[in-house]
């Protein structure tokens, strides 16, 4: 045995060759990447060409190189001193234009009557799957008018001057449907919310509109104009604030519940002082998210940040609650529900940006952050300003976006992508722990200033 072991050493030594560079983007040769772009990311000890062309490499040793693709078999050659790895990308062929021939608007001679058959059935502005254009989320079983369709979508009548669109995939066909009945409503006052009850006979259709006055409109609701029960709550006027906390309107069997939170009663010198908060670290487990250019991932990162940010809310007096606190995974229905179990006044949920094949991310730096609602427009325009101001990001724009964790109206709800992961000068700052320290104190700076101005 003592003659062997040093014999395996050796052996390994031989075969266990490090490189002087490191590839994370492609994660291996052999790939197909339907783009006339991409790029390499990775780290290198030393001066790094790609077939030839010279590689920019940051101080910290990560770069970010873009490539065209041609149609078909892309051939690359990475070197560095004595080192070279070949890597083949393949792009698919071009394939000519061909009309699908999909039919355009379907207009039914008579309206048909369908109910969403799940839970969080978007109802859209317009028949696409995707963008800024739900007008509301209904449960199962919310009886619907159909008077035609569109590709994958039914449209959706609401009265003469409106119609939705609705997935075919969410609906099922159902019985005829008569109007229903409005039997008044309740209204409580209590610390926390205006709470209005409206008894209602069966679910109707819906649609909340959020503002200086919150308008509440119930579709097919007989004995009004249009079959419509406009209710309209002044809430600037009531609450002497104009700003929202969050809202939320549900069915409670046939009774509709709509909730709007009250402006917190703020300590100026302790703002966060008994303010509920949900921080989520984006990611986690089987989901890495991005990868930088050191090879960091982002489920990582972003649970680093948001400890940060847990210990910094804390210190200012918030209650604050975690969607995780290891590397576990967490699918994005239980990250929301820990937040509106918990009654939480905002959801931060925390990210590092990657980018599309046909981008280059050596011109995308900064901090970006999302919204849905314009509840949250404010918080987020804060949020980016602070992070931007005290640790030295540079300002990608707040956005509104059709994302799971900014589409929660209970709290306001935001997601903060802190910086480019693949962008090489990004990369650096964001694995520096006095950084994320430095987003924390940021962020935790900025809702103080929500609450307080």
């Amino acid at each position: 045995m003592n003659k062997i072991l040093p014999l395996l050493l050796l052996f390994f030594a031989f075969n266990s060759k490090v490189f002087a560079f490191n590839i994370v983007y492609p994660a291996h040769s052999n790939v197909t990447i339907n783009s006339p772009s991409t790029f390499f990311i990775g780290s290198a000890k030393s001066k790094l060409s790609i077939n030839g062309e010279h590689v920019k490499i940051h101080h910290s040793g990560g770069f970010a190189h873009v490539v065209k693709l041609n149609e078909g078999e892309n051939r690359f050659i990475i070197k560095s001193k004595n080192d070279e790895k070949t890597f083949i990308i393949n792009r698919p062929k071009i394939k000519p234009f061909v009309s699908n021939n999909l039919p355009g608007l379907i207009e039914y001679s008579s309206k048909k009557e369908f109910i969403t058959s799940s839970d969080n059935v978007p109802l859209r502005s317009t028949p696409i799957n995707s963008g800024v254009n739900r007008i509301a989320h209904y449960p199962k079983n919310i009886p619907l008018t159909i008077d035609g369709e569109k590709n994958e979508f039914y449209r959706v009548f609401l009265c003469p001057e409106k119609n939705a669109w609705v997935s075919k995939s969410d609906v099922k066909s159902f019985t005829s449907y008569q109007p229903a009945s409005l039997n008044g409503y309740d209204f409580v006052d209590d610390d926390e919310f205006y709470t209005f009850i409206f008894h209602l006979n069966k679910k109707v259709p819906f649609e909340i509109t959020e503002g200086e006055i919150f308008n509440l409109k119930f579709y097919n609701v007989k004995d009004n104009p249009q079959n419509i029960y406009s209710f309209d709550f002044p809430y600037y006027e009531k609450s002497g604030v104009k700003k929202l906390f969050g809202y939320n309107g549900q069915y409670i069997g046939n009774d509709f519940v709509f909730k709007v939170r009250k402006p917190p009663v703020i300590d100026k010198k302790h703002p966060l002082k008994n303010i509920t908060i949900t921080v989520d670290a984006g990611h986690g487990g089987k989901e890495f998210g991005a990868i930088g250019c050191l090879g960091n991932k982002e489920k990582d990162i972003n649970l680093n940040i948001a400890k940060y940010l847990e210990k910094e809310l804390k210190k200012h007096g918030a209650n604050v609650l975690m969607t995780r606190t290891d590397d576990s995974y967490i699918s994005l229905n239980d990250r929301i529900t820990v937040a509106n179990k918990n009654n939480s006044m905002f959801l931060l949920s925390i990210h590092a940006n990657s980018l599309p094949d046909s981008a280059n991310p050596n011109e995308h730096q900064g901090t970006s952050v999302y919204y849905y609602y314009n509840q949250a427009k404010l918080l987020a325009a804060n949020i980016l300003v602070s992070i931007n101001t005290n640790a030295g990001t540079k300002n990608d724009k707040i956005r509104q976006a059709s994302l799971a964790l900014v589409r929660n109206t209970d709290a306001l709800s935001i997601l903060i992508e802190i910086a480019y992961l693949i962008n090489p000068a990004d990369n650096s700052m964001i694995t520096n722990e006095h950084f994320q320290k430095r987003c924390a104190i940021a962020i935790t700076d900025a809702i103080q200033k929500f609450l307080t101005e």
